[in-house]
């Protein structure tokens, strides 16, 4: 199971105590999966254009809460060639009407407004209606990576302007989120793990946070301990190539000039240099009587590699 499908599994999971929060989730489901078939009959149907069973076990689950409406799954295709499948969750004129009225759609064109739009401000009044609208809508439309590989959790949204207010309502919350256009779809996502992780907490999906957070923690102490591992062999690296560099230039001194016309200090310096190739500056400097710092040491070396220059000009 993906990490996304158990964001999804949990959130279902999580019902919320209060009928106004409950009216919220099932908004938000219905807003951006909800149509309504045969409308104007008396046989009209409140459908979910859907095959996710975890948005399809979760509506049921608040109908039944908020309505007291227990009913069985039925599949309705839309026909032949047609891709889509709806799931039928009331039947009836006063069923039906009765739901949209409670989440402020009053008929398939009121479905087609919150889609579009938003939801209708009274649905969301309260921050804890906010928190809940926000899990139905990432149960509906949700999705996010694996957080071992990269951090990314999005809403594919159909409007534009209905993508904008999901953007306001998550960043209500002071979570950035930013809108990308994707072919014929508008796509509210976040980037940020800090920002995917007060999400989650936001939707209440705290068990989900800690794996996520789980993954982060390993993901930054491998990336710190690459960089360490990284810069230590930059250093090494340049260690190596300055020392062969010094040793080259104190042999072409010793052969071609000789270590006698040396000063004292320079000659000690040449020498030492030869008997530990692979010491550092510092190091280098403490073997000394009395010892000199690393900047000393640079400075000798250096005047060495201008006499062995000049050699070679």
């Amino acid at each position: 199971m993906s990490f996304s499908s158990e964001v999804k599994e949990e959130l279902a999971r999580q019902v919320s105590a209060s009928r106004h929060c409950q009216l919220a989730e099932l908004a938000a489901i219905i807003c951006f999966l909800g149509r309504l078939e045969g409308e104007g009959t008396e046989n009209v149907r409140l459908c979910l254009q859907t095959e996710n069973e975890t948005v399809i076990r979760k509506s049921f689950t608040l109908l039944e809460k908020t309505f007291n409406i227990n009913t069985g799954i039925l599949k309705t295709s839309l026909g032949e060639g047609k891709e889509h499948t709806y799931i039928t969750l009331i039947r009836g004129r006063d069923g039906v009407g009765r739901a949209l009225q409670a989440v402020k759609m009053k008929d398939g064109y009121g479905i087609g407004q919150a889609a579009e739009k938003g939801p209708d401000p009274m649905v969301i009044k309260n921050a804890c209606c906010k928190r809940a609208f926000l899990r139905g809508a990432f149960l509906s439309v949700g999705s996010m990576s694996d957080p071992e590989k990269s951090y990314h959790m999005e809403f594919v949204c159909t409007y534009e302007e209905g993508a904008k207010q999901l953007k306001k309502l998550i960043q209500g919350f002071q979570v950035e989120a930013k809108i990308v256009s994707r072919k014929k779809y508008y796509v509210v996502y976040l980037k940020e793990g800090t920002g995917i992780v007060d999400l989650l907490n936001i939707m209440e999906a705290h068990i989900s946070l800690m794996d996520f957070e789980n993954y982060r923690i390993v993901k930054e102490m491998r990336n710190s301990i690459n960089r360490k591992v990284n810069c230590e062999t930059a250093n090494i690296t340049k260690t190596v190539h300055a020392s062969s560099r010094q040793i080259e230039d104190i042999l072409l001194i010793k052969e071609h000039y000789g270590f006698e016309n040396l000063s004292d200090s320079l000659r000690e310096t040449a020498e030492l240099r030869l008997e530990y190739p692979d010491a550092t500056l510092k190091e280098l400097g403490q073997i000394l009587a009395p010892p000199m710092g690393k900047s000393g040491m640079n400075h000798r070396l250096r005047k060495l590699s201008e006499i062995a220059d000049k050699l070679r000009d």
